[in-house]
């Protein structure tokens, strides 16, 4: 087979990638290896820069109608005596923008979107249940071996294909890794109290516990839970049954949405920083957890994949695609960017960590401060939304 594009990966980044180059005109071929599992719980907020390009791949205009917005980012430091709320700060989009910080979806849903925009695009090939396994490039091109024996000719191969990715493996790129000894676990859940758009996170220690809103059901109110732990006590949460597990979740949560239900599966990863050594190699792209795992802090990890597809979409033209200067370019313009953000929240995470009594006190000190000078926490809402 020959394309223009093998995007390696079928996760929410790479079905956007295979839905904007389509959209923007290129043959694509996208090779979706994992199938969606139903423990997926996990949720995805698109921040506003995020937008244009969910735009650009004719992706927004579907997505949109269930899409639940974020107003209000809310952090709560509940790291007293006791798990209850000892100072709340909220940061309004309202102060920066005519627009909410970004809207929330879950990614089950969001595949099941993208997959049908691409079946109405003629210039993408969705294979689901294919993965790729070699890697061979030259100065005019890729070849690409796929786990069904078909090989693949490709001006440009994009590894959208996670952590492990088995592309920058074939292009020897090496990473940098953190391991925080956390897990996160991933479910949803319904509350006595509307969640009014608010994004909510609590400190306490171990890890945030992030209450992300989701469209009510039925009447009933619900949000996406990631609750971050070291990695025993993340596995003990997750064995509990449903009714103890909500019992747990309610108390870590600080009340600040009432009695929360677990209306789900609980699914649950593991929690590393890696950012991979370069951004490209010869006729490769790495964008999205093949480039840069972060932990689900500020909604930072999407929306960092997001920033690698707008620049490799800014910099792709048909004469030069894949070439030694576009991929150059790219890696000059992600990378640093890249780079700051891992570093920044690897810190968040490890003061989210703390569990001296001391230590959360100063952590509870530096909130109260930053959120109490107006230009800093209008310039922390502007880093926020990658601006």
């Amino acid at each position: 087979m020959d394309t223009d594009i093998l995007i390696s990966g079928g996760g929410v980044a790479g079905l956007t990638a295979a839905a904007a180059f389509g959209t923007k005109g290129f043959r694509v071929i996208c090779v979706d290896s994992a199938p969606v599992a139903p423990e997926d719980q996990r949720s995805t907020a698109f921040l506003q820069p995020a937008i244009p390009v969910l735009e650009a791949a004719g992706l927004w205009d579907r997505l949109a109608p269930q899409a639940a917005p974020l107003q209000v980012m809310r952090i709560v430091d509940a790291g007293g005596p006791l798990p209850e709320a000892r100072l709340v700060r909220e940061f309004d989009a309202a102060e920066i923008s005519d627009q909410p910080f970004g809207w929330n979806l879950p990614n089950m849903l969001l595949r099941k979107v993208m997959a049908a925009r691409l079946e109405d695009l003629p210039n993408v090939t969705h294979l689901q249940g294919i993965g790729t396994a070699r890697l061979a490039t030259r100065e005019a091109g890729a070849r690409v071996a796929l786990t069904d024996g078909t090989t693949v000719s490709a001006r440009l191969v994009i590894a959208a294909d996670g952590r492990d990715s088995p592309m920058r493996r074939a292009a020897n790129i090496p990473v940098r890794v953190t391991r925080f000894g956390q897990k996160a676990l991933a479910f949803s859940v319904t509350h006595d109290i509307p969640h009014q758009n608010v994004s909510t996170e609590v400190h306490r220690t171990g890890g945030p516990f992030t209450l992300v809103p989701l469209p009510d059901k039925d009447g009933t109110h619900r949000s996406a839970i990631v609750w971050m732990e070291r990695g025993a006590e993340a596995e003990r949460l997750r064995g509990l049954p449903p009714d103890q597990l909500s019992v747990a979740a309610t108390e870590r949560s600080a009340g600040i949405l009432g009695t929360l239900k677990v209306d789900s599966p609980t699914g649950i990863f593991p929690i590393i920083a890696q950012v991979a050594d370069r951004m490209a190699s010869e006729r490769l792209a790495l964008m999205a957890e093949a480039a840069h795992v972060l932990p689900p802090i500020g909604a930072q990890g999407l929306n960092t994949s997001l920033a690698d597809l707008a620049a490799l979409l800014d910099l792709a033209h048909p004469d030069t695609l894949g070439n030694a200067a576009m991929l150059e370019a790219y890696h000059r313009r992600r990378h640093a960017d890249v780079r700051t953000r891992a570093a920044a929240i690897r810190a968040l995470n490890r003061t989210s960590m703390l569990s001296v009594p001391m230590m959360r006190d100063l952590r509870a000190f530096g909130l109260q401060a930053l959120h109490g000078v107006t230009p800093v926490r209008r310039a922390l809402m502007r880093a926020g939304l990658g601006r």
